[in-house]
């Protein structure tokens, strides 16, 4: 198959050896290559300028990296430039700076890794302090009786309904009179909400005095709400509308003080052992923020009749980490009854779903639109079911601390009440005997032991700017290095990535083009086919000559 050839070749008489066209020339330009024409002639041609000046051209596009000699004579990582050194070859000098190097980095490398290690464990400190404050918000305070029903306000229906809770059976005295049957519409059925309502006992009968920063308050300050031990009632609770309440001073007379009457003759009998029996006679009394619900059965403590209770309160504001340094949690509580989180609404929350779950109903104190368990499923599956929960079943309830909590710290102290001296007074002030004032009255002192508040906060034993300052320093005393050498490693490591994969990649594309290169020829082949003395005189060639075109001063065209 025949080759048809086409190019343009240009000549200056200046470059030629003695003003001609001279071989020796043309030889120190061109090398020659082997080519096969269609008829099966071969000749010698020589891949000249073309292909000569393609290869540089294609290696002039990729720059030569440094190599490590000179990269590390102009890094800022210290002791390298010792090892690689240029135009010298590896000595004792460079061995031994080569030891020194490496010792220096695994030392480096060694306390990197002791602290990642150490700050993987995630440990924190605890840290205490102490602050002052002009005013504070007063706690809320919850009060129940540990009696949750008058006996006088107990009619016959009432004490059968509620006997499996009371320990009555049907067919016993019940040792007191009974009250009147109430008003209930008919076919209604028995509700604990209506009983507890109506047979709880009152703030306004219960509540003797009361002051709040040596003001007076009342019946009125209080809120009710359901607890394990009934209705029982919160004052400062934030829910009434009314603003919160706020102390100046500290110390005895400057928080709330309550003179309360226990009613102890309104006590029902105990017939028996159950749950809901209570041996103990006095209030239960639980200091919270107004944010968290009373959880009053658990974290109450008691106040005795006969008695003068102070409880100095110092507030503490508690900051726990989340994980992984510590296991509190802070995420916003996903409940459909508590809006803020905080373990006794994680609890309530909790108890209220695993009732609804197995007995299909929920404690008078729990909140939710599910019905109330009778006084049967109170003994036979609420009761049970909550006191396997707290014994057992640990895993369903696990309620985390909050990251961000407020508790109080309580000290309490005791006086006895009524003194002698004082008895008669008090029984001809409230028309009771000196024996009842005795048996049933108590005060509570509830006050702020000092305008001020503990913080006790965790923080991290070690953080990542520590970490990272820890590296640093490292780095800089056993290699002498920082974040701008690693800096340079890395961009000279791209740089010899770049080179490696270009050249890679024109050597590719330079087997590719090979194959579809033109001959480039030599003056010799030209005169084999047309004389040089001719060059210049128009004439007509054969197909497979080269044609020529006329003189253009210094250079002569040729196309072929």
């Amino acid at each position: 198959m025949p080759v048809r050839i086409m190019c343009t070749i240009s000549f200056s008489a200046d470059d030629e050896p003695g003003g001609g066209y001279g071989k020796d020339g043309f030889d120190d330009h061109y090398k020659r290559v082997k080519t096969s024409y269609g008829d099966g002639d071969s000749g010698e041609y020589l891949d000249g300028g073309s292909q000569a000046d393609d290869d540089n051209d294609e290696e002039g596009n990729v720059s030569e990296v440094d190599d490590l000699a000179t990269f590390f004579s102009g890094c800022s990582l210290h002791g390298a430039n010792h090892v690689f050194v240029e135009n010298k070859k590896f000595g004792v000098r460079q061995g031994l700076w080569a030891l020194v190097f490496t010792l220096a980095l695994s030392a480096f490398m060694y306390q990197v890794a002791d602290r990642v290690i150490y700050y993987l464990k995630y440990d924190y400190i605890t840290m205490l302090d102490e602050m002052v404050a002009p005013n504070m918000t007063f706690p809320a305070v919850t009060i129940c009786n540990y009696n949750f029903v008058r006996k006088s306000q107990m009619s016959y229906s009432d004490l059968i309904f509620m006997g499996p809770l009371l320990g009555f059976e049907e067919g016993n005295a019940p040792g007191f009179p009974l009250a009147p049957e109430p008003d209930r519409p008919p076919g209604s059925r028995f509700s604990l909400d209506e009983f507890y309502s109506r047979t709880r006992h009152r703030m306004d009968e219960m509540l003797l005095e009361c002051s709040f920063k040596g003001l007076e308050c009342g019946p009125e300050n209080f809120v009710e709400i359901f607890t394990r031990y009934g209705k029982c009632y919160t004052f400062n609770s934030g829910q009434d509308g009314r603003p919160l309440l706020v102390t100046m001073k500290g110390g005895t007379g400057n928080g709330l003080e309550l003179m309360l009457d226990i009613q102890q003759d309104e006590y029902l009998p105990v017939w028996g052992e159950t749950d809901e029996t209570s041996f103990e006679a006095g209030i239960k009394v639980q200091i919270h923020t107004q944010d968290e619900p009373p959880f009053i059965d658990q974290l109450g403590f008691g106040v005795a009749p006969g008695f003068q209770t102070f409880v100095s309160c110092q507030e503490q504001r508690l900051t726990y980490l989340p994980p992984p340094w510590g296991d509190c949690k802070a995420t916003p509580m996903d409940s459909d009854f508590f809006s803020s989180y905080s373990i006794t609404a994680c609890r309530i929350d909790c108890e209220t779903r695993y009732l609804v779950e197995n007995c299909n109903c929920r404690m008078v104190h729990m909140p939710g639109d599910a019905p109330y368990c009778t006084p049967e499923q109170y003994k036979e599956c609420a009761d049970p079911a909550l006191d396997f929960l707290v014994e057992r079943d640990n895993d369903y309830c696990v309620c985390e601390t909050p990251c961000n909590l407020t508790r109080y710290g309580k000290e309490l102290s005791f006086v006895k009440i009524p003194s002698k001296a004082s008895a008669k007074y008090l029984a001809k002030k409230f028309n009771k005997t000196e024996q009842y004032i005795a048996d049933n009255i108590l005060v509570l002192d509830i006050y702020f032991e000092a305008l001020n508040y503990e913080t006790i906060e965790q923080k991290k034993a070690y953080e990542l700017a520590g970490l990272l300052g820890d590296i640093g320093g490292q780095m800089g005393l056993f290699i002498g290095a920082s974040i701008l050498t690693v800096l340079e490693l890395f961009d000279y490591l791209y740089e010899v990535i770049k080179y490696k994969l270009c050249r890679c990649m024109k050597k590719k594309h330079k087997g590719r083009s090979n194959n579809d290169r033109g001959a480039v020829l030599s003056l010799d082949d030209v005169k084999r086919h047309a004389p040089c003395e001719n060059l210049r005189t128009p004439s007509t060639y054969p197909g497979n000559m080269l044609p020529h075109h006329p003189g253009q001063g210094n250079f002569e065209d040729f196309t072929c």
